[in-house]
């Protein structure tokens, strides 16, 4: 014999399995990554007790002001990212929420993604070192350069590499420096030929650029939209494609000549 359920009967019934699947995933781990602004770092000096950039085969300069290199902090490809934790995330603006993917390659071990990165950075900064002697008509057989970063990966200090070399070695091409004695901050990835491309995280970076004295950044122009998004106050964005748009655009700054692009 059947009998039937009273209306709130059945919508008891049907809310156990949604209680259930709400459970499950407040304490399941999520496929995301939590990020938050990270350490910077001024090439044209030192980073734990090292030059950043050492160059020998021609005269170097000396420089003022800084050229920082902006990262973020994503938690580790093995920690569990719970759904509080992406709750939480979604309301804060010193912290962002990405797809694990996106931050490491996926199916990889934690070692495995160490040494990704690490060779990332390697061809980064083989290609920064070319785009800059290019950009002078310098020759890499004469003129060896020397980059060590300590305990950071991937491509996307390659911009900054490159201006700090072009700093070093040939400063705004007139004498003074290509910071203008400013702190000058930025990110972007770097080929052979100067070409500037894009990174992510880019309004972390931002973040971290500002707080550690940064009052202008170089941002690849295709991420304008993400680096205004949560834009620090007293921080000027400079968007760029290459590696010449960025020189031309600092000298215009320091100068107050010249048109300097802005997002």
């Amino acid at each position: 014999m059947l009998s039937r359920l009273t209306r709130p009967q059945a919508l008891a019934v049907c809310a156990l399995p949604v209680a259930a699947l709400l459970a499950t995933a407040a304490f399941a781990p999520l496929p995301f990554s939590v990020a938050q602004p990270g350490m910077t770092a001024n090439v044209l000096g030192e980073n734990k007790g090292s030059q950043v950039i050492t160059i020998s085969g021609a005269p170097t300069r000396r420089t003022s002001g800084q050229l920082r290199m902006t990262t973020i902090e994503a938690t580790n490809p093995d920690t569990d990212v719970r759904l509080s934790d992406v709750i939480d995330g979604w309301f804060r603006t010193d912290q962002a929420i990405m797809p694990r993917d996106s931050v490491y390659p996926s199916g990889q071990s934690t070692k495995e993604i160490e040494q990704h990165n690490t060779e990332q950075m390697r061809q980064s900064q083989d290609a920064a070192t070319e785009a800059a002697l290019k950009y002078l008509d310098l020759g890499r057989d004469g003129v060896k350069v020397t980059l060590k970063l300590s305990d950071v990966g991937g491509p996307s200090a390659g911009l900054l590499f490159s201006l700090g070399i072009v700093d070093k070695l040939d400063g705004d091409g007139s004498g003074g420096d290509l910071t203008g004695g400013r702190t000058i901050a930025g990110t972007g990835t770097i080929d052979a030929d100067g070409k500037v491309g894009a990174v992510g995280g880019v309004a972390l970076k931002t973040q971290a650029a500002r707080r550690d004295g940064a009052t202008v950044f170089l941002v690849p122009k295709d991420e304008c939209a993400d680096a205004k998004s949560e834009l620090p106050a007293g921080l000027r964005l400079v968007p760029v494609t290459t590696l010449q748009g960025a020189v031309k655009a600092l000298v215009a700054l320091e100068h107050g000549k010249g048109s300097v692009p802005g997002c």
